[in-house]
This record gives structure tokens, sequence and C-alpha cells, in this order.
């Protein structure tokens, strides 16, 4: 499984690098596959809302009305038609390279299993949405769909009457077909609307809307390929007469030849079993427990700064407990708490620079508690030498500290980036442990803990407390997102910075002896 994981995620980083090359990391699609379903959706709810004024649930009324939008009406309904069916193909894509990719990061065990868990199902929902919509148009696919959809319900010991019943010859069927393949066409989108909704709600500040260029863009494109290869119907159906051949939509009805092969009952127990063990994944082997962040009543004031950076909603202000003079304490949900430790990062009594009392913050994670953070900072800042000296503060999901070690260069590594106060930029610099502080995060955009380096860099640009003191010199710092392929780079970045770092004037002040200073500072 772990082998599985690595190559598929090699391939993901691979191809993400040349869309980075191309679009940015702010328009990368596959940093945005979750928002760009959410945009698809709306896209096929908008085009079919559109097509439902104009159809007709008769038998014969159905094809005609279809056909009537599409030709007589191209400009509008034939683009609105041909959009809805765009659009939905595009949904099936990005739902399933969301959850490859999940799948390959790593992001569906542990706490986050509630998110893997809602989204299996939607994608039953969706394919039950796209069925439903092809049986509408009333053409010869739509008769092939019928058919065999009716033979492989049929399979089921669900129905005391045969649905194929129902397709036996043209006069059998009458327009309450129609009218209830329209009501299931309507409220099973709705109910997958609501389950998109439950998907997340584990995740704070969920982004549901790609950003502008790259929705804009897309929907430019599904115009243009609309109306250079518009959707057409393939002739209308004839319950008296077997259609010679149809050309497949292969996004939705992939699996519908296979009924020709193994059979109904085969190929409900194989997709049956698939779901269920895509369900079972999360503990196929189950992760191993983390610890979740504490809080220190005595250090805490209540400020909901924790609160408000927690990407997973794993922390609430609730009514003070412990009588101390401040209104709220926060409280850490275990079951949410993801150990990304960007709570302790937020936390404005997170600071290095104690001297008489521990450092003991309001939150933090019990194993990798600040104050071992400031010793193995200090620890670090003693191997270096040379000019151009740089402390790297890696996190532990992107690049490969070690490649980028020297005697100028060391590392420290943390779950993620945004767990490092921004105090102790301002403490290194301060003390002189470096000539320069280097921020190596997850590429760009796709922050393994969701939100990490977008709140590093608010903190940094002054736009987010806790801030980073503008006593700081920024030629002495430099923030840098990059993914394990992209290892080159950060080196190069890194490389670019300690010449910056050796052309600036001497840092002033007294100078701090790390290989003095590991026991108290």
């Amino acid at each position: 499984m772990v082998g599985l994981k690595q190559v598929v995620r090699y391939g993901f980083e691979k191809v993400e690098d040349w869309f980075d090359a191309i679009f940015g990391p702010d328009w990368n699609p596959f940093f945005h596959l979750g928002a760009l379903g959410w945009f698809f959706y709306w896209i096929v709810a908008v085009s079919g809302l559109y097509l439902y004024i104009f159809f007709d649930t008769g038998v014969v009324q159905a094809y005609e009305s279809v056909e009537a939008l599409t030709h007589s009406q191209w400009y509008a309904g034939g683009v609105m038609r041909s959009l809805h069916r765009y659009a939905s193909d595009a949904l099936v894509v990005v739902m399933l390279m969301h959850l490859l990719r999940e799948f390959a990061l790593d992001r569906f065990r542990g706490h986050r299993w509630f998110a893997w868990l809602t989204g299996i199902p939607l994608l039953w929902f969706v394919y039950a949405c796209g069925v439903s919509g092809y049986w509408l148009v009333w053409d010869k696919l739509a008769q092939y769909i019928a058919i065999a959809t009716s033979e492989w319900l049929d399979s089921l010991p669900l129905f005391g009457k045969a649905v194929a019943h129902n397709f036996v010859n043209s006069a059998g069927l009458g327009g309450r077909f129609f009218t209830l393949m329209v009501f299931i066409h309507i409220a099973v989108p709705l109910i997958t609307l609501f389950l998109m909704w439950i998907h997340i709600q584990r995740h704070a500040q969920a982004k549901v809307n790609p950003p502008r260029g790259l929705a804009a863009g897309t929907l430019g494109m599904l115009v243009v390929l609309s109306l250079v290869y518009p959707a057409v119907s393939q002739g209308p159906a004839n319950l008296d007469q077997v259609p010679a051949s149809v050309n497949l939509d292969w996004f939705y009805l992939a699996g519908y030849p296979l009924l020709d092969v193994i059979g109904g009952a085969q190929l409900w127990m194989m997709l049956i079993g698939m779901t269920v063990v895509l369900l079972l994944l999360p503990w196929l082997p189950p992760q191993r427990p983390q610890t979740v962040a504490v809080v220190d009543l005595d250090n805490c004031n209540g400020c909901g700064w924790c609160a408000a950076d927690c990407p997973f909603s794993a922390i609430s202000m609730q009514q003070r407990s412990d009588g101390l003079p401040f209104d709220q304490e926060a409280v850490v949900d275990s079951q949410l708490c993801m150990s990304c430790g960007i709570c302790a990062g937020a936390c404005p009594t997170s600071t290095p620079f104690r001297r008489l009392k521990p450092i003991s913050p309001g939150i933090q994670l019990p194993e990798e508690t600040i104050a071992k953070l400031r010793e193995r900072t200090v620890e670090a800042a003693a191997d270096l030498s040379g000019e151009g000296r740089i402390l790297v503060f890696g996190c532990g999901h992107g690049v490969e500290l070690d490649h980028l070690k020297q005697p100028s260069v060391a590392t420290v590594q943390m779950p993620c980036v945004a767990m490092l106060p921004p105090s102790f930029v301002d403490f290194v610099i301060a003390r002189h442990y470096a000539d320069g502080v280097f921020i190596a995060g997850c590429r760009s955009g796709d922050c393994h803990y969701r939100l990490g380096d977008e709140w590093m860099e608010q903190r940094f640009a002054g736009k987010r407390d806790p801030y980073l003191r503008k006593r700081v010199p920024r030629e002495r710092v430099v923030l840098s997102w990059a993914g394990p392929t992209q290892a080159k780079r950060c080196a190069r970045e890194l490389d670019e910075f300690r010449i910056r770092l050796r052309a600036l004037e001497p840092p002033q002040g007294p100078i701090q002896d790390a290989r003095h200073q590991r026991r108290g500072i």
C-alpha cells in the first residue's frame, strides 16, 4: 500500500510541476479539485434549470423538445445542453482525481476518515444523476441505457415485477415514465448537494470556490467546447427496434459494456465490493494514534487565535472553567485534532524569549513542545559555520531537509511550518544564531494541513496575528514553498539567499554563541 501511494504521489507531483509552470501555483487545477467539483456542480445545476424550463415530459415530446433546444435555440439552449453534458463529465473527472490524490497524499486516514467516508457515497449519487439525465433525452442512447439499466436492476431481488417489462415496446411506455425520471433527476442532485455540504463540515474555511481566474478560464473552455463540439442526440428512441450502435459517454457509462460480459449480478457484486474496500481504506491499516494538542489554562487568556487558525475546526472557545479573569478558554476536540501544531504557532504566549520561567504556552503539542523547539533551534544553530549562516525551519511534508544541509545551513523539522511562532524568527536573528532564516514549507497552495502556508504568509506580511515584528529585517527571511519533487528549486533558492546574505552588512549587537547557550538563553 505504501509503495502504491508513493508511485501515485510521484506521478501527481510531476504533472503538478508542469501545471505550475503553465498556470502558476495559485491557479493550478490540481490544488483546487474539490472547489472545481463544486464549480462544475453549479454549472450543471444552472444549465439544468434552463433546460427544464423548455423540457416536455411526453414520450414523443421529450425528444422533440430537446432537439428544438439543441438546433432551433443553438445559441442558448444548445450551449446550455452542451455545458450540462461537459460540466457533468468534468465533475466525474475531478471527483475521481480528488479521490486518487487524497489517497496518494495519505489524507484519508486518522481523523480525516470523515471526509473520505462521506465522499465515497457521493460517487454513487453523481453517477445516478448522470445516468438518469441520459434517460430524459429519449434518443437511441437513452433507449440502450433504459433497457440495460432496467435489466441490471432486475438482477437484484428488490422488485416484484421486472422493471424491463416497461420497455418491451413503445405502446407500453407513457408520459408518467418521464415525469418520474424528471423527479429523480431533480431529487438526486439535491441529495448530492446535501452530502457535499456534509463532506466539508470538519474543514474550517473550506474552499468551495476556485480562484476567479481558474473559474473563468474553465468556464470559457467549456463554452468553447460547447460551440465547437456541441452535444447532440443520436436519433429518436424506438422500442420496436434495437439500435445497431450507440456512442457512449465513457465518463458515466463505462460500466455498461461489462453487462454483456459478466452479467448484472456479478457487476453489482464487483461495484459493491469496490465500494466496501474504499470505505474501509482509512483503517487498512489504521493510522498510528496521534497526540492531540493540550491547553494550559494557566497561560491561556482566551484570545481565540488558535481556534481561528485551526484548519480542522478542532478547537472551540468555551466559557471559562478555572476562575481566571477571562471570558473564554480553548477546548480541543481529540476526535478532530490532526496534530499539525498550527495552534501552537498562533498562540501569543509561544515565545522563545523567556528567561526566568519555563516556556509553557497556552496550547501546544505534548510531543512537539515549544520548549523543545527552542532547544532544537539552539542546537542546530550551534553547528553552523562559515559566511551566510542559514537556519532552515522545514515542513515534514515538503522537501527532504537532509538534502539542504551544509556547513552553513542547519535544519529544524516540524509537522507544519505554521507551527513556528514568528517570534522564533525574531529570536534567531536578534540573538545572531544565524544570519538568515529560511522557511521551507509544502508546495504553495497545497499545504498538507490545508491552511499552513496561507497563515504563515499572512503572519509574515503583518496581516494575521501573531505577526512578525517590524524590527526583523525582511531581507534576512525567506519563505519557500516546494514539494518533494521540487528539491532542486528549493536548493537554488537557498543558494541565492545565502549569496544575498553575504552581501549584507554584518549584524550589529552582541553575537550570541549558540554552543554556550544550549541550557539558557
